[in-house]
């Protein structure tokens, strides 16, 4: 039996996890929430007898939603030529974090590993759509490459020389840091950049680090990424400067110690930090608005929401 037979059944107790599959694959909940949709729009649109045939209606979403992604990720290239500045994907909250019931949107269905972290997410961008396919369907959800093949269109050998192509863009693993020590660094950057205190905040920072925002030319930010922690620290005193009575919040950002930014209780920024040794040694900063709708509180596309009240933390709402 394949991996995903195991979840045959009634196809709508699929949805959450093609919604893990896609949005690793496409790093866009909004694209993967739209990928999944298509793929139970095409599903239901089967006459009856032929989806009565299907002996496993999670093996038929899956492939389908495999498609649709490969088929989104092509375009997607493109489309990501013409962003303004860099692209990063959406950062992702926890739900127990931001008091709202889960279900009440896609990012409530993701379950948090190191798959979803900022810095694998980034990693997988540079992968060609056939690699990041085959790789994790493989190596995160351990399909077997006979129904990847199923998905690309390939042969199972061509499937297992993708995934072995995109393994080799995966950094060598280092000695992982403590969750207590991810806390304590992502704090220090905070009353830092709180403080505007740019020797602390270089003394936090590996000199090689790299800082990268994601405003998509409707939010400022920086156009390129900037290198190096005598240059970071400088320009985030300068943004804060810029947006004084911002508020800096403790976040937890896909499934890590991060920073939200606010202002008046709404969030401005998201950022995601890859730690070795103490320091800082990455730092995304996603501020494009429609990548921060996961991290509303209040928002009147709700059910229940109060109209008006749009992006507001519980706390400072």
């Amino acid at each position: 039996m394949g991996a995903w037979e195991k979840d045959a059944g009634r196809p709508p107790g699929e949805r959450g996890r093609l919604i893990n599959v896609a949005y690793r694959l496409l790093g866009s909940l909004a694209e993967a929430e739209d990928a999944v949709q298509e793929a139970y729009t095409r599903w239901y649109a089967l006459p009856r007898g032929k989806r009565d045939g299907i002996v496993s209606p999670g093996a038929w979403l899956t492939t389908v939603t495999g498609r649709i992604c490969l088929d989104v990720l092509s375009s997607a290239r493109v489309r990501r030529e013409r962003y303004v500045g860099a692209w990063l994907p959406d950062p992702l909250p926890d739900p127990a974090e931001h008091g709202h019931g889960p279900g009440a949107d896609p990012a409530d269905r993701i379950v948090v590993d190191e798959s979803v972290t900022m810095a694998f997410l980034v990693v997988l961008e540079a992968m060609t759509p056939a690699e990041r396919v085959s790789f994790v369907l493989h190596d995160v959800f351990r399909y077997p490459f006979a129904e990847i093949a199923g998905v690309l269109g390939r042969t199972p050998a061509a499937c297992k020389q993708l995934a072995a192509s995109a393994r080799r863009r995966v950094p060598a693993a280092r000695p992982p840091e403590t969750a207590d020590a991810r806390t304590e660094t992502v704090r220090r950057v905070k009353e830092a950049w709180e403080n505007k205190d740019i020797a602390a905040l270089v003394d936090v920072l590996d000199p090689a680090a790299v800082m990268t925002a994601d405003g998509g030319g409707v939010a400022g930010a920086a156009l390129r990424p900037i290198e190096g922690g005598g240059r970071i620290a400088p320009y985030m005193v300068a943004v804060t400067d810029r947006a004084p009575g911002t508020e800096l919040v403790e976040r937890t950002v896909n499934g890590l110690p991060g920073l939200v930014a606010l202002r008046d209780g709404v969030v401005v920024t998201v950022a995601a930090f890859d730690i070795a040794q103490g320091r800082v040694t990455r730092i995304w900063a996603v501020r494009n608005p429609e990548k921060l709708r996961p991290w509303s509180w209040g928002r009147p596309d709700r059910p229940g929401a109060p109209g008006g009240a749009s992006r507001r933390c519980p706390e400072t709402s």
